[in-house]
């Protein structure tokens, strides 16, 4: 791929996640245009005056806008966790939703807020960061105890997903009341409903900082393609760069699924669709499939609160729908692939 491709891709995705966002906050029952959206925005940065009334101007600015905000952040990174995961397992099932990582996050964020652990002192993403540790380092030794082949790691990471899936619904129904019981329960299906300006910024934040390392590291994740032995003789400290790069990849979904719940497939389809158009060169691959995932799961939020509206569907209900298709097409290609 040319440079002036990428710069087409990113440029033009960069466009339409802004046009995506723009159109998505109008969407809904108060009549709102993206002409008064830019315009209030512009009005905010001391430009003008807002053509909105201030109920309007509310329901932009305190709903819709950070909604829509946090599905683009946590869109670009699920995908981009995705990414990493596939290139650095060698695996094109590898997701963290897969793989069991989100599930252990929920139980950590879960366990946060139901039990009460570290109230004062270890936060939702805390939490949720720590289970998903533990998540993550099961399926590795459970794989690696297998033999580590490709079918081992999706397994364990099955098993992963469905013993942290356990112990959440566990922990929701012997200490929950019936209300947070059914709070959590929707959270856990992945809702953006409760977005504030505090979890853009917190996710968005870790997001920057994530994506700068993965940045730092393509030319690692290119000679990952080859398999541990030639990265290795390429230079690559392997043991170091696979604790750094999944390290953050947990952190990362920590925080979105403390903020967001378990919103799964986006990792899985997103990297498999960006890699059509970008070849596997992570230089080009992570900031398209970071675009893409930003632009699929602003509309895939928009869609789960206005087809059913004033009934709202989760937005892991939506992706699912979308991702489950997707999953059984990567594994008939890994199929035809061995």
């Amino acid at each position: 791929m040319t440079r002036a491709r990428l710069a087409l891709l990113t440029g033009g995705g960069l466009v339409v996640l802004a046009a995506s966002v723009s159109v998505a906050v109008t969407i809904g029952p108060a009549d709102i245009t993206p002409a008064e959206v830019w315009r209030s925005v512009a009005a905010r940065l001391g430009f003008g005056q807002s053509p909105l009334s201030p109920l309007r101007e509310g329901i932009v600015w305190n709903l819709r806008l950070p909604r829509t905000l946090l599905a683009a952040v946590c869109g670009a990174g699920l995908a981009l966790c995705g990414a990493v995961m596939q290139s650095l397992l060698r695996n094109p099932l590898a997701d963290p939703f897969v793989l069991g990582v989100s599930s252990g996050a929920s139980t950590g964020a879960v366990a946060v807020i139901v039990l009460g652990w570290g109230v004062g002192v270890v936060s939702m993403s805390a939490g949720a960061f720590v289970g998903a540790l533990l998540s993550f380092g099961m399926v590795m030794l459970l794989s690696h105890t297998l033999g580590g082949s490709m079918d081992r790691v999706v397994l364990s990471g099955v098993a992963a997903m469905q013993l942290f899936s356990a112990l959440t619904s566990f922990i929701v129904l012997t200490s929950a009341d019936a209300e947070t019981t059914r709070g959590v329960l929707f959270w856990l299906l992945g809702s953006l409903s409760g977005a504030g300006w505090s979890d853009v910024f917190l996710c968005g934040s870790v997001l920057f900082v994530v994506l700068a390392v993965c940045f730092a590291n393509t030319t690692t994740l290119d000679a990952f393609a080859f398999g541990e032995e030639a990265a290795a003789n390429l230079g690559v400290r392997v043991t170091h760069a696979r604790i750094v790069l999944l390290s953050v990849t947990a952190l990362l979904t920590a925080v979105l699924v403390s903020s967001a719940g378990a919103i799964g497939f986006v990792g899985l389809v997103l990297p498999h669709a960006a890699r059509a158009l970008t070849g596997s060169a992570h230089a080009r691959l992570l900031p398209v499939t970071a675009l893409a995932g930003a632009i699929f799961l602003v509309w895939v939020d928009t869609v789960a609160r206005t087809a059913l509206d004033p009934q709202e569907i989760p937005v892991g209900v939506v992706t699912s729908l979308i991702g489950v298709p997707a999953f059984i097409a990567v594994l008939y290609r890994a199929r035809s692939k061995t």
